[in-house]
């Protein structure tokens, strides 16, 4: 369990040292800066990697690519199959780069937010209110189907991880955030535990595996609760790395949280980690904004970082010193395993509203 940085696009000196400065070991970046209008070359990404060890880091993920790079492929547009072809290449390019994860996402509509709200000593933090969002318009001229929504998803997989296991690449999908049933007429699919167990069943493989959200997962109205889903998943080798984040609730409604004021017992979940023999990194995807900080909030992931890095150490040494090893639990299950149920038809959609899109992402 190591403790990384990431959420800006660009590697510039400042990110790299502030890095480096503050513990991490490994570095994600998320929609990164680079040439391609339709997919990225190879050459780009190993000046990449290269510019991120230059600072004794290690670049272990790049999370998202422009949203229009595979957008067809989400929705089976008219460029589908041509954007499938470029993503191919970009993920060729991503692994023999020398960059071993490809974390994105599903989400058309991308990430959304309602108006921000005040948490402890006045910080803002963004905010979800299911209810408010439900009045926002199409984000696509229509309203889609859950079936074709799962279509894609199940056409996308099965061609992607066979390159995947060849280049040796591990990819992950993060899950719908909001995770309500639909957003923009688009359905959320990726937004409970049954979802993700039929994502990883759709091509069997740990290069078909989660870009683990925690703050998603627990946000998310569920059957099972955000332990269950790190027991679960964990125990199965899916979780590729951890945006280790708080959040006060579950939807309808949610804000995010200081990492140790949300609803989640972050400690125990640190536990269940090392439990199942997570072996990667954590990063603080959101932070607050707190006072006089900057817009990427160096404050707040200072913060956020040093919690991490504190809980890895308290966590790996107590349970070594009471003889525990990592990965005790292997293939646990609830006693209970959920059926993936179809979602309730969209709500009617109308216009206007505050707040609204967040770029990508954890951006």
């Amino acid at each position: 369990m190591r403790p990384g940085f990431g959420q800006f696009n660009v590697p510039t000196d400042e990110y790299l040292q502030f890095a480096a400065q503050f513990g991490a070991t490994d570095v994600l970046l998320n929609t990164p800066i680079l040439p391609g209008s339709q997919r990225w070359e190879l050459h780009d990404l190993v000046k990449l990697r290269v510019r991120v060890e230059s600072f004794g880091l290690k670049l272990t993920a790049l999370e998202n690519v422009p949203t229009h790079f595979y957008d067809q492929i989400m929705l089976n547009g008219p460029r589908r199959d041509e954007q499938i072809e470029n993503m191919i290449t970009t993920v060729r390019n991503i692994a023999r780069a020398g960059i071993p994860i490809f974390g994105y996402n599903w989400m058309p509509s991308h990430v959304r937010r309602t108006p921000p709200e005040r948490i402890r000593a006045g910080a803002v933090a963004t905010a979800f209110d299911d209810g408010m969002a439900q009045t926002y318009p199409l984000t696509h001229g229509r309203v889609y189907s859950e079936e074709e929504i799962w279509a894609n998803l199940e056409h996308w997989i099965k061609i992607i991880t066979p390159i995947a296991e060849q280049e040796g690449i591990r990819l992950g999908i993060h899950p719908c955030d909001p995770p309500v049933p639909v957003l923009g007429g688009v359905p959320q699919i990726l937004r409970n535990f049954a979802a993700y167990k039929r994502l990883i069943e759709i091509y069997p493989s740990d290069c078909n595996a989660i870009e683990f959200c925690q703050g998603t997962m627990a946000e998310m109205a569920d059957d099972v609760d955000i332990y269950g889903k790190i027991r679960y998943f964990g125990s199965r080798n899916k979780i590729l790395y951890v945006h280790f984040r708080n959040v006060s609730g579950a939807v309808p409604t949610f804000k995010e949280e200081f990492i140790n004021t949300g609803y989640v017992d972050m400690f125990k979940a640190m536990e269940i980690y090392y439990d199942v023999g997570f072996d990667s990194f954590f990063i603080d995807d959101h932070v607050p904004q707190t006072f006089q900080d900057t817009i990427w909030g160096h404050r707040g992931r200072a913060f956020a970082n040093g919690y991490i890095q504190a809980l890895i150490e308290a966590v790996t040494k107590q349970r070594q010193e009471a003889g525990i090893r990592p990965g005790t639990i292997r293939a646990w299950s609830p006693e209970t395993v959920p059926a993936c149920r179809p979602f309730p038809p969209p709500l009617p959609l109308g216009g206007g509203g505050r707040g609204g899109r967040v770029g990508s992402p954890d951006s």
